[in-house]
């Protein structure tokens, strides 16, 4: 045999010679849960070793993770419910939790890379991505409320807003309300192709955001769908957006593919909620080697085209030297 394709494999430092896909610190965001108090950090029960932070306890873990190196961080609110209504005003007052908090990290840590989250769920009292009449998302309505919030999340420091309610045309919205109040250097991080997964519970208990009636299937992406991710990310790449995001990543590595095929702009994929505990599950009980399977898991999203990864795993393989 001329070929023997096992002579690139014979020694570890011949397979890392010939590796093909790598995975590092400037490849991951680290979501981040958020609570209003002092001295807060309450683990969320279905999600091992991840917790919700008051505002003081967030800064103590984002100085931890920028000395691993880890300086991109997604933000997400646990708002209380006597502050939720049906037009999510708490998303946009001037002193709430959220914007706070977006203002304190950029304060004490300009070098870092703040995401923000901009939906309606986590300050609706309906819990929905977007408002609510007679049981029907109303589409259109609901961009004036994303614009607001994307423009406050602006004026408190963000470098990037993603908006992860899949309302039609809200990227090209946002981007104008944006625009024209400056803040042309903001970038979009689009939720383009989010799914409407069973893979978000335990993100739903550590935000206590589930929608109180219905599910999110008129505006979430079926499941059983791949070519209409291409006109969704079409669409958000033609109305201004600057990444275009998979959700969830570790079933729908298809479709980090397909946009990385389609597309110059950079692919991001969030290994969500469900994913990550299937793993801690799975490992806690003895039925994975917890640190082969996280890393596996990574690599399958960056093989498929996926240039950053939102991962609950990230600051744990970075900690304990596994990337």
């Amino acid at each position: 045999m001329l070929q023997r394709p096992r002579r690139n494999r014979k020694s570890e430092v011949i397979r890392q010679m010939v590796q093909e896909t790598h995975i590092s610190a400037a490849n991951l965001i680290f979501p981040l849960f958020i609570v209003d108090g002092v001295s807060k950090k309450s683990e969320v029960a279905s999600m091992p070793g991840i917790f919700r932070y008051s505002i003081d306890n967030l800064l103590r873990e984002v100085e931890a993770c920028a000395k691993l190196g880890l300086m991109s961080f997604d933000l997400f609110p646990n708002i209380e419910e006597s502050l939720k209504d049906r037009f999510a005003t708490e998303s946009h007052r001037e002193e709430s939790l959220y914007l706070r908090a977006i203002r304190e990290v950029k304060k004490n840590f300009p070098e870092v890379c703040v995401v923000t989250d901009v939906a309606m769920d986590p300050y609706s009292s309906d819990g929905h991505d977007g408002l609510v009449e007679n049981g029907e998302i109303l589409n259109d309505e609901t961009l004036e409320i994303l614009g607001k919030m994307a423009l406050a999340h602006a004026r408190a420091g963000a470098d990037i807003v993603a908006p992860s309610d899949m309302m039609d045309g809200r990227v090209g919205y946002i981007r104008r309300v944006l625009d024209d109040h400056q803040f042309t250097n903001v970038s979009i991080m689009s939720y383009s192709a989010k799914y409407a997964s069973a893979f978000y519970g335990p993100f739903r208990d550590a935000l206590e955001s589930a929608p109180k009636f219905g599910d999110k299937k008129t505006y979430q992406m079926n499941p059983a769908n791949q070519r209409e991710a291409l006109i969704e990310a079409n669409l958000d790449e033609m109305e201004g957006a600057d990444f275009l995001m998979v959700k969830p990543a570790l079933s729908y590595l298809d479709v980090i593919k397909l946009l990385k095929d389609n597309t110059e702009l950079p692919i991001a994929a969030y290994n969500v909620s469900g994913e990550y505990a299937m793993v801690k599950a799975a490992a806690q009980r003895g039925w994975l080697d917890e640190r082969r399977t996280t890393v596996e898991v990574l690599t399958s999203i960056r093989r498929a085209g996926a240039t950053s990864i939102l991962t609950y795993h990230a600051k744990e393989v970075l900690e304990k030297g596994w990337i």
